[in-house]
């Protein structure tokens, strides 16, 4: 059975700068995986392209087994999506909002819709732009949690929510998600403490390509700091910690983060007379900086090659001619439409003024909600 999320060689190029290249993304029923990596690394891009919001120069990307650049209606409404600047139109409340969903999506869950209204203290009858920046990204999260989607896409899901609202969001994803039977989630964030509590699985892109991959839970099981200090003046020529991902030698100090399945893997070190070995457990946040931190051995997280949880490659791609694009929003089934740019720094032109997408149509098309003063299209 195909995954209801997957990328193979997807690449895609901005007036020449390379922002996906030859990305492999798989992503099984039932996970949460995060996406993470610096500023510029491609999530956004990734995300776009996923959605069919972006057409790529090279490789494919498929949700649910369809290209959604293509995607019929009836399937569309099986994902949501909220972008990272998506936000409803401010005229509307949410009250508006709902209904509008309500319309284009057979599983819409209203008693669920209300529930998150209450715990998220979100009023149901104000103007959505009335409302402060964070509020209304909970009502585009709400939105989308409420079509009962079997694949979930989130852009930097907690950005601009303080630390309060971002736990009881977390919680009312797991909550949704428990109810959901078999929903796939695909998140992008900076907030690796927030992938930690809810992500099952996580990817680390960098420079428009996956360099790490696997399991949370095997990384906490066994991702390490290990310190190993040496009697005299410098650490013995040659010698490292077993399973070491990057390491750095510092006078008498070799530290390394490494995968330690097992402490027996350490005795050798421990066994050297006069030497000290001290282990220490990483949070993804700790792996994170290490992992980019400049230095070590060879750069960033280097080391012998795929010995973490994380399945660690490198393959240089082919760059894509430069093939713009400026084709964006085409009926996203989602209750948020796109932002007007990538939040990688690169992008398409502005998108279109409405960020309500219908499943049924595409942007701007006769029927589709408008902004004041723009004129419907003319047809003949």
């Amino acid at each position: 059975m195909e995954a209801p999320i997957t990328a193979k060689g997807l690449t895609k190029t901005f007036r020449g700068v390379v922002a996906v290249n030859g990305l492999d993304l798989r992503v099984e029923r039932g996970m949460v995986y995060g996406l993470i990596g610096r500023n510029g690394a491609g999530k956004t891009t990734t995300l776009r392209l996923l959605m069919g919001l972006l057409q790529p120069d090279a490789g494919e990307a498929r949700l649910l087994g369809e290209d959604w650049w293509k995607a019929s209606a009836a399937m569309r409404q099986r994902v949501s999506y909220v972008a990272q600047a998506g936000r409803p139109p401010d005229w509307m409340t949410l009250e508006d909002l709902c209904r509008y969903s309500a319309h284009f999506f057979e599983r819409w869950d209203s008693g669920l819709a209300r529930e998150m209204a209450g715990r998220w203290e979100l009023p149901w009858s104000r103007p959505l732009g009335r409302l402060s920046g964070g509020h209304q990204r909970l009502a585009a999260i709400l939105a989308a949690l409420a079509s009962r989607p079997e694949v979930l896409i989130l852009d930097e899901p907690a950005a601009g929510l303080d630390p309060v609202v971002r736990r009881d969001l977390l919680r009312s994803l797991v909550d949704a998600l428990v109810r959901t039977d078999g929903c796939t989630v695909l998140l992008s964030t900076h907030l690796l403490a927030d992938v930690e509590r809810l992500a099952t699985h996580v990817g680390i892109l960098d420079r428009g390509r996956i360099v790490g991959a696997g399991a949370v839970e095997d990384w906490q099981r066994t991702m390490r700091r290990v310190q190993v200090v040496f009697p005299g003046g410098e650490v013995p020529a040659g010698l490292e910690v077993p399973g070491t991902l990057r390491g750095e030698r510092l006078g008498p100090v070799l530290t390394a983060i490494a995968r330690v399945t097992d402490e027996s893997q350490l005795d050798g070190l421990k066994a050297l007379s006069g030497v000290r070995v001290n282990v220490f457990p990483l949070t993804l946040e700790e792996l994170f900086v290490e992992w980019f931190e400049p230095g070590g051995q060879g750069g960033p997280m280097s080391g012998p090659g795929p010995s973490g949880p994380f399945e660690i490659w490198g393959r240089p791609g082919s760059l894509a001619v430069e093939k713009p694009d400026n084709r964006v929003g085409n009926g996203v089934s989602s209750a948020i439409g796109p932002a007007g740019r990538d939040a990688d720094g690169i992008g398409t032109e502005p998108a279109p003024c409405v960020e309500i997408a219908d499943p049924r149509v595409h942007w701007n098309q006769v029927g589709a909600p408008r902004c004041p003063g723009e004129q419907p299209p003319q047809h003949s």
